[in-house]
């Protein structure tokens, strides 16, 4: 099965499909009622929200969706690789729709997590000293700080 159309991936969050504009079905995996909410909130604000935050808002449109069923949404979601779990130390676990390769910054002021992409051209070969035969089959870079003034 092919992956998102272009705009499902866009960063624009005004280009975000509703949840009744999925497809019944992506990467294999039904696209319940309750996952589409899920998936929706995810693309829409693309903020990076825990579970906790997911559940909040999918309960202003599903005022019947459990915690449960956002966990359960949630770990489908990741494993169809539909999104990405990221993980800053022992904080909660948060939620990325950018399926392209990148990094995440924290801003330790705020909390606020931002994508960075990677410069055009650049390769991890050239800034990682990985041993010969490497492939990279996963990324997960977290970078933590604040902005300068």
């Amino acid at each position: 099965m092919a992956r998102f159309p272009p705009l499902m991936i866009s960063l624009d969050h005004r280009t975000s499909p509703k949840p009744e504009e999925f497809p019944s079905e992506l990467e294999g995996l039904r696209m319940t009622k309750q996952r589409r909410e899920v998936l929706s909130v995810i693309m829409n604000d693309r903020d990076h929200p825990t579970a906790n935050d997911v559940f909040a808002r999918a309960k202003d449109r599903m005022p019947t969706i459990s915690l449960a069923t956002v966990y359960n949404c949630l770990e489908a979601l990741v494993s169809h690789r539909l999104v990405k779990q990221v993980n800053f130390e022992r904080e909660s676990s948060r939620y990325c729709p950018n399926l392209a390769d990148h990094c995440h910054f924290q801003d330790e002021n705020s909390g606020t997590i931002h994508d960075v992409v990677f410069k055009k051209g650049v390769k991890l070969e050239d800034f990682l000293e990985l041993p010969q035969g490497t492939e990279i089959s996963h990324l997960e870079i977290s970078l933590k700080g604040s902005f300068g003034k």
